[in-house]
């Protein structure tokens, strides 16, 4: 594994930092967030002409990336939104478009319309009460709760997933459903009968989640996506992408705080002499960054696991959500108290990062959980 970026690279990842520094600074987000707003429309639509949502996409749909490692360059954004604290259904869209991508025929002008923007899919996993045990395994004891009963001509939908990123703002659901036989995935409008959004809260201002409840909802069965060990396997790409990229936007947000941090202590002095002179403040730097190159080198290698051999990326990707999830929140809350009184304060920008960074770390698995799946794929390789 390399960790040197391409010239390409490194103009994919600066043309992102210059576009979100001009259109969504601190200040939209904090004016998005007090409007309770996600995300603006128009705005995903120009991020999407950047190839934002393109990196999964085959050629014919209007897809491709910059140097045939998609999830590489996919973390250089995500690690860039989340330097920015910015909104958008980045993790969700690409993550519901790594399913999609494996998809019978028949998706190609869906996948065209949200990879230009036109649309917006959310990836609708979650179900209240669970964790994220149904998405590598959707079977047996773990599947799905959310039921697809045939109805001659396709499907009735009944049941309840919640935590699904932008769904409030969706267009469209990619939906983990049970059917009698096996698991199943399905595409559904957000705007079909007997489909109910809740806006739910979360910890970040502009990163909005949802419950979407399902009443018998007609699904045609032109709709489905994936039946069987095909929907296992989408399902576990997408969270495979899901998981890598908040890993990446973690490592983004964590960097700012850390940069933040070490600015205010080089400028804070205390009896004439900064706070950054101070051994005991040093040596917590010191490790807070150690822990942050630690975070970014599992969250790389994760992402070029995942260009590498996508079938053995299991182990890589929960290190790296299991070890930046644990070790990003302290960094962050290290952040606040080298701080002092102002880093508990709503003007600083600060928590806006600690924010960020928590939910990052409940999303898509928390430590615990991937630890545990980490233990399981040891005691099945031995």
């Amino acid at each position: 594994m390399t960790l040197d970026l391409t010239a390409d690279q490194r103009l994919f990842q600066q043309t992102a930092r210059e576009f979100l520094a001009e259109t969504v600074p601190v200040a939209t987000v904090r004016a998005l967030g007090a409007a309770g707003t996600g995300f603006d429309r128009r705005w995903w639509s120009a991020a999407t002409e950047l190839g934002w949502t393109a990196m999964l996409v085959a050629d014919e749909h209007g897809g491709g990336s910059v140097s045939g490692r998609p999830f590489t360059e996919l973390a250089l954004i995500a690690g860039e939104l989340g330097r920015a604290c910015a909104p958008g259904p980045f993790v969700t869209t690409n993550a519901a478009l790594a399913g999609l991508a494996s998809a019978a025929a028949g998706f190609g002008d869906t996948i065209a319309g949200v990879a230009a923007g036109e649309q917006v899919v959310a990836w609708a996993v979650y179900e209240p009460g669970r964790g994220m045990e149904a998405m590598y395994a959707p079977s047996g004891d773990s599947q799905p709760q959310v039921r697809a009963t045939p109805d001659g001509v396709g499907y009735r939908l009944t049941g309840t997933k919640d935590r699904v990123e932008s769904g409030d703002q969706a267009d469209l659901f990619l939906v983990t459903a049970s059917s009698p036989d096996c698991a199943i995935q399905l595409l559904v409008p957000a705007d079909a009968p007997g489909v109910t959004v809740s806006p739910t809260w979360t910890l970040d201002l502009v990163r909005r989640t949802a419950r979407i409840d399902f009443d018998g909802v007609a699904v045609p069965a032109g709709a489905v996506t994936h039946t069987g060990p095909a929907a296992t396997a989408a399902v576990r790409t997408q969270l495979h992408t899901a998981a890598v990229l908040t890993a990446a936007e973690i490592v983004g947000a964590t960097e700012v705080a850390l940069e933040a941090t070490l600015g205010w202590l080089n400028d804070r002095f205390t009896f004439g002499r900064p706070l950054a002179s101070y051994q005991a403040l040093k040596h917590r730097m010191a490790d807070s960054k150690t822990w942050l190159e630690a975070c970014r080198a599992t969250a790389t290698a994760a992402a070029a696991a995942c260009d590498d051999d996508p079938d053995t990326a299991d182990e890589a990707v929960s290190v790296a959500k299991s070890y930046v999830g644990a070790k990003a929140p302290v960094i962050g809350q290290d952040c606040v108290q080298l701080h002092g009184g102002i880093g508990v304060t709503w003007e600083h920008d600060l928590h806006l990062y600690l924010r960020r960074i928590g939910l990052g770390r409940a999303l898509y698995g928390t430590p615990e959980e991937h630890r545990r799946r980490i233990t399981d794929l040891l005691v099945a390789a031995a």
